[in-house]
């Protein structure tokens, strides 16, 4: 889970799933590192990564003092045992664990892959709604909070703790997860995806990805965030004059794209799900020719668009990759390709 020996890449990646682990693998030490931003000694940035485990974590807790971490599941269902209570999380839902909670994952399914997100700045909030109101899209009440439970046993039980980048371990002769009462908002939650309200245009162009916000951390400067986590699955394109798709574009966002179910249109560019794929900030990115092409020449007819569902993680900072995913036989060497054949679009007069 460390950011040693990390460096930038400009250029477009794609990642293909993890393999299958070793026997014996649980959610911590299945944990793999893509990389990510900011110090979190100095309590800015994220870092972003995919997990594949095969066991629950056994005689094992483990406490996060450096950032809240957001759990999205690809295949297999989790149950955290965490000091609040218990919380389960399926493919298509999210787990948020605060920063410096105690808790044990579990699997409810031989296997389990999905992503992980290190938020190492402010606490991650449902974005302001302004002239939507304040129940559209990510609706409070559907945010799911553990359910009541405790842990009274007197057995040897590993802690493991990050701190400052690194894992630090001490062995307990009972269940730190012991706690009977709690008060305040600072508590782990589950949310299902697909109960997000998608909020498109019904005029013209292309609504900008932050209308699909489900959970934010801002920064000091409004709309700029050091995480805004997203996850498109469907909705209608109905404007007209328009061309409807978001064009070929760059900004200063670093958009991180993971596959939780397959899109069923042709020509999708996020892969078999537990993929991730990267434009870092500035780096140019937007529909391939065919894309283009199609939609180009397309009639403005209501139509159903289906991404199957991703998650998504923008930042403005860029990611700086770890070696390990920089070397992987599981970086698509052709990806940039996808985005050769442009047509000319230039007329004489």
């Amino acid at each position: 889970m460390g950011l040693t020996d990390t460096r930038f890449e400009m250029n477009r990646c794609r990642w293909a799933p993890l393999p299958d682990p070793p026997r014996g693998t649980d959610f911590i030490t299945g944990i793999w590192t893509l990389g990510g931003t900011g110090d979190p000694a100095q309590r800015r940035g994220a870092a972003f990564h995919l997990y594949a485990a095969n066991a629950s974590m056994k005689d094992k807790v483990f406490s996060n003092s450096d950032a809240e971490m957001l759990i999205t599941p690809v295949q297999g269902a989790l149950l955290l045992r965490t000091e609040f209570g218990l919380l389960r999380a399926k493919p298509g839902e999210i787990a948020l664990v605060p920063r410096g909670v105690r808790f044990r994952v579990e699997l409810l399914d031989d296997t389990a892959t999905g992503y992980v997100a290190e938020n190492f700045g402010r606490p991650m909030v449902i974005p302001e709604l302004g002239p939507l109101g304040a129940n559209g899209m990510a609706d409070p009440k559907d945010f799911r909070a553990p359910v009541a439970a405790y842990e009274d046993t007197e057995s040897r039980v590993e802690v493991v703790v990050k701190f400052c980048g690194e894992l630090w371990s001490a062995e307990y002769d009972h269940s730190p997860l012991d706690v009977v009462a709690w008060h305040g908002n600072h508590v782990p939650y589950v949310y299902d995806l697909y109960r997000f309200q998608t909020v498109g245009t019904l005029t013209y162009d292309h609504t900008d990805p932050s209308a699909y916000v489900i959970l934010t951390s801002p920064t000091d400067t409004i709309g700029v965030p050091n995480i805004d986590f997203m996850a498109p699955s469907w909705w209608w394109f109905v404007a007209e004059r328009s061309y409807r798709p978001q064009y070929f574009h760059r900004n200063i966002s670093t958009e991180l794209y993971g596959v939780i179910k397959p899109s069923p249109m042709e020509g999708a560019l996020f892969g078999k799900p537990g993929s991730v794929t990267v434009q870092n900030m500035m780096t140019p990115h937007g529909q391939t020719p065919a894309q283009d092409r199609f939609t180009s020449e397309a009639d403005l007819v209501p139509q159903r668009v289906d991404l199957g569902l991703l998650c998504v993680y923008e930042t403005f900072n860029p990611i700086k990759y770890t070696a390990q995913a920089l070397t992987s036989g599981r970086l698509d060497p052709d990806y940039e390709q996808q985005w050769q054949g442009y047509d000319r679009r230039f007329t004489g007069r």
